[in-house]
């Protein structure tokens, strides 16, 4: 008979554990659930991007901003719930920044909200043509 000898715990906490002893930043994995969560899509003539952010007040809560190709969105929630005399805040910092496509016109961006998602499209500028002879020259 071998002997097989018991499970031990490890010393190391789970990622998922390691994240969740940190207080709601937006820096959690996707896994960790506090990530905004968006679908993208690159249209003939611009980049839509959406994002789930239910409950937010988008005047207040929610900051688009647009900056060397890259967008971000940040939201701040914060909720009072009461239950049975008890009342408890949720509330937190999310933040998400995705590299916009190349041709993407940063002097051309809007956003919408409506239903818990937040709408932003930028315009994609057209190729005007196409590639460019260059032209090499002696070297003296």
């Amino acid at each position: 008979m071998s002997h097989v000898p018991a499970r031990r715990r490890s010393v190391f906490p789970d990622l998922t554990e390691l994240f969740d002893a940190f207080p709601v930043t937006g820096f959690r994995p996707p896994f960790g659930g506090n990530l905004i969560r968006v679908e993208d899509r690159v249209e003939e003539d611009k980049y839509v991007l959406r994002a789930e952010l239910p409950g937010l007040d988008p005047a207040q809560d929610i900051k688009v901003s647009v900056q060397d190709g890259q967008l971000t969105i940040e939201a701040e929630r914060s909720e009072e719930k009461s239950e049975g005399g008890r009342s408890e805040f949720a509330y937190g910092s999310f933040s998400r920044t995705v590299t916009l496509p190349a041709g993407a016109d940063e002097d051309q961006v809007d956003a919408s909200y409506s239903k818990g998602i937040l709408e932003v499209t930028v315009a994609l500028v057209p190729k005007e043509r196409g590639a460019r002879h260059i032209e090499i020259k002696p070297a003296d």
